[in-house]
């Protein structure tokens, strides 16, 4: 519920990983240029995500017998924190660290458990979210990718849309209907694990208006998939879908992924060593932003933390926290034009112009900003 959000920190033991972290950022990092660091956690190293696997800091919430160090939500914040503080590519491992993984060790059986949290664990195996399809924009239940039963298992048939890094991935876990039609809305939908190895799935890569091709469409062409593919029960998936979107929507990353932009802007004001009343008080203004939505998003981590599933509460955060993300490039872009006879630096004028062409897509990766006011609507009795 959105009322039992409560204050939180972040308990001393979990503290401690922060500057462990920051070292080894610092030792690890190349000289990457800034407008490719802006990418943030978009951004695609499998070599990187493997040396943070090294280190325990991948799938660290999972069990320490499937491969993680059975640490708490809180102890994630912190490491995801300083990974996003610092921009660096941690988007080959993103999606099975955060949701594929803990989804799989609830709801999936003893066998999926023992075979992929380990590899998620060790950086080996990466996942991608099939939700969205062609042609139906937000509209998540009208699903028409399907699955048939088999005397083997399962032929899948359909295609998926708006995959991140589809092409790079091993996997995909997806929402498929396995009974039932479109108009059954959530009825009849189940998850399954694709390999995307298989033959009969083709992978095309979308290019975005920056120029990167993280986005890709997915066709499923009579593709033969094993019993094991699902994951919980039958008919199950709106709800795991639903669960997993709370892990999606709830973390750091949704007010971080400008922070690259601010942090050059802060050292270009810092630079000129005066101000105006205006440029510092848009300072203000986003520095307080950022301190309530890190609160927020620890709330939402208490709420992990406890065992609770906050999917209005992160959908509420989701949408306040892409608002910021959008809004500080556009707002560093007009504070820097009111002054036109300082020049910034190329490093900050070119990350900024790659943070506001990628902008408008923070508020519909996750969930778009109408269907999070619809959810929000309903939790507060208002439809």
């Amino acid at each position: 519920m959105l009322s039992t959000l409560k204050l939180t920190s972040i308990p001393k033991e979990d503290e401690a990983l922060r500057p462990l972290v920051q070292a080894f950022l610092k030792e690890s990092l190349v000289d990457m240029p800034f407008d490719i660091r802006a990418r943030s956690w978009m951004g695609h190293d499998p070599g990187f995500s493997r040396a943070l696997a090294a280190h325990g800091w991948v799938g660290m919430t999972l069990p320490v017998e499937y491969g993680g160090q059975g640490r708490s939500y809180f102890a994630r914040f912190v490491v995801v924190e300083e990974l996003l503080a610092a921009s660096v590519p941690v988007g080959a491992h993103w999606v099975a660290e955060r949701q594929s993984g803990p989804l799989i060790l609830h709801y999936g059986t003893e066998a999926q458990r023992r075979f992929y949290l380990p590899r998620i664990c060790r950086g080996e195996a990466f996942f991608c979210i099939g939700m969205s399809e062609p042609d139906s924009g937000s509209d998540l239940a009208s699903v028409r990718c399907r699955a048939t039963r088999t005397d083997t298992g399962w032929l899948l048939n359909g295609a998926k849309i708006w995959t991140t890094y589809a092409d790079g991935a091993h996997y995909m876990i997806a929402l498929i209907r396995t009974s039932g039609s479109g108009a059954d809305r959530q009825q009849g939908l189940s998850q399954l694990i694709i390999d995307l190895s298989l033959p009969g799935i083709t992978v095309k890569p979308i290019v975005d208006l920056a120029g990167d091709s993280h986005f890709c469409e997915v066709h499923f062409d009579n593709v033969r998939l094993s019993s094991d593919a699902l994951i919980g029960e039958e008919g199950q998936g709106w709800e795991q879908c639903v669960a997993e979107l709370s892990l999606e929507r709830s973390g750091p990353e949704r007010f971080y992924s400008s922070i690259l932009v601010l942090d050059l802007w802060l050292a270009h004001i810092r630079e000129q060593e005066t101000s105006d009343e205006r440029t510092m008080a848009l300072v203000g203004s986003i520095i307080s932003q950022l301190a309530v939505l890190r609160a927020l998003s620890l709330a939402l981590t208490g709420q992990l933390v406890r065992g609770e599933r906050p999917e209005a509460a992160a959908a509420l955060y989701k949408d306040l926290g892409t608002a910021f993300e959008q809004s500080t490039p556009a707002s560093i872009v007009d504070a820097i034009a009111a002054q036109p006879d300082i020049v910034p630096h190329e490093k900050l004028g070119r990350t900024l112009a790659y943070a506001t062409k990628m902008s408008p897509s923070y508020s519909l990766r996750g969930g778009t900003r109408e269907i999070l006011r619809g959810m929000i609507a309903r939790e507060l009795g208002l439809r």
